[in-house]
């Protein structure tokens, strides 16, 4: 059966081998070739991939990050279409599912919006309510820096609170644009930011959303 996951994989490889090598993506410093090898030691060199948690490692995770970038790019495509490794905790369903679909569906946009002509992707409803369930259980790790009070609103209704003060600003939007906003895509998630003129140009200034 088919997961969020398995299925954020296939189009973020889509994308990334439709894009090419070079191909800019939203995060800063990097094209298509480096995100494509970033994913690829996420899952494939744990020894590496700690350097995003640890700072004494992240030197060692750039050094065997730029080794598989020097890979061939239809290489480091094919690797992320076949999935972990066989001994890799990610081959365990619940484990894939709770890492990777907004891993996957975040880096899917990095490629789809760093675009001239992206247009916005339409989610369907299952989808957008286990993004929507991620974020309620990251939010306030992933606000915990913001110097205001941060509230996330979807079109439901339905509110989730990443960072707790005054003044307090709202972020309205579909669970997919909330995503890449509260993940440090602000510029280019699509919502409505409601609030104190000066409250909401602290946080535009701050740019400390994200792990």
């Amino acid at each position: 059966m088919s997961t969020h996951a398995k299925r954020e994989r296939l189009l973020l490889a889509d994308l990334l081998e439709a894009a090419g090598p070079e191909a800019p993506t939203l995060c800063e410093g990097w094209r298509t070739r480096d995100l494509a090898a970033h994913v690829v030691v996420r899952e494939r060199r744990p020894d590496a991939a700690a350097g995003s948690l640890v700072p004494v490692l992240k030197d060692r995770q750039e050094r065997v990050q730029a080794e598989f970038a020097d890979k061939p790019y239809e290489e480091l495509i094919q690797l992320i279409r076949s999935g972990p490794p066989r001994f890799s905790p990610f081959t365990i369903k619940q484990v894939d599912e709770g890492a990777n679909v907004v891993e996957f569906y975040v880096h899917a946009e990095d490629v789809r919006r760093a675009q001239p002509d992206w247009s916005a992707r339409e989610l369907d409803p299952v989808f957008a309510d286990a993004l929507w369930s991620r974020l309620e259980r990251t939010a306030r790790l992933l606000g915990r820096k913001v110097p205001v009070g941060l509230v996330l609103r979807r079109p439901n209704g339905q509110t989730a609170v990443a960072h707790r003060g005054t003044p307090v600003v709202t972020v309205s939007g579909e669970p997919g644009e909330l995503t890449m906003y509260l993940f440090g895509r602000q510029a280019s998630a699509k919502v409505e930011v409601d609030g104190e003129p000066e409250a909401i140009e602290r946080l535009r200034e701050a740019k400390q959303l994200g792990i």
